[in-house]
């Protein structure tokens, strides 16, 4: 329980937080930065590190000169591409041995959501996942146990980080620091991620329309 508050607490005054960390550790920020994204894409055991909020909070210090756009914006790019490919190849090798062992936490109900959205919007779901918190942590693995085409998953794989990275690393960048955002970022953080839900709201109604149709 206490680690659920400090994980909630984390996200929710994550610019708090992020501020703290570049005031300490200066330009190893960035290794910081590219550590938490890669385990939250490449670990899947680490779902619950926070993505959205934390690339749109780096944007934000970023308009404010205390990190550089372009060098995160390659960095954490970086993360998300690696992670992904580190996760598939796992997903590949080890996957079904990993989600079998009682050892290791990982939500078998995570996997199954996971599963199903995946065989519902095929290669979409890499580009989608990316922007669902949890289920982008596990789409890469159950592509991976799927032995879906690597070249496949590769190129919606490159698409998808860089439009994740891209809206949401810029977002913060552009409008992190208006003084409403600012004064409100903790409303700010939980609109960004119900934001990033959208695409697969949109992608459920757009799926349902089609079954009425037939």
């Amino acid at each position: 329980m206490n680690l659920i508050m400090v994980l909630v607490d984390f996200v929710l005054h994550i610019d708090v937080h992020l501020g703290q960390i570049i005031q300490t550790y200066g330009t190893l920020t960035y290794l910081i930065l590219f550590g938490i994204i890669f385990m939250e894409t490449g670990l899947v055991f680490t779902p619950f590190l926070p993505g959205d909020s934390l690339l749109f909070a780096a944007g934000a210090f970023a308009a404010l000169g205390s990190l550089d756009i372009r060098l995160l914006f390659i960095i954490l790019y970086c993360a998300a591409v690696i992670g992904d490919n580190t996760n598939y190849w796992i997903g590949h090798f080890f996957g079904k041995k990993i989600v079998s062992h009682p050892k290791i936490p990982i939500d078998e109900k995570h996997i199954e959501e996971t599963n199903k959205f995946f065989h519902k919007y095929g290669g979409k779901a890499i580009i989608l996942g990316r922007f669902m918190p949890f289920i982008r942590t596990f789409t890469p693995f159950v592509a991976g146990v799927g032995r879906m085409n690597y070249r496949k998953f590769l190129t919606y794989d490159l698409l998808g980080g860089l439009l994740w990275i891209g809206i949401e690393t810029f977002s913060g960048y552009f409008f992190g620091n208006i003084p409403f955002v600012r004064k409100n970022f903790s409303l700010v953080i939980i609109g960004v991620i119900c934001v990033s839900l959208i695409p697969f709201f949109f992608e459920l109604i757009k799926h349902k329309l089609k079954k009425q149709k037939k």
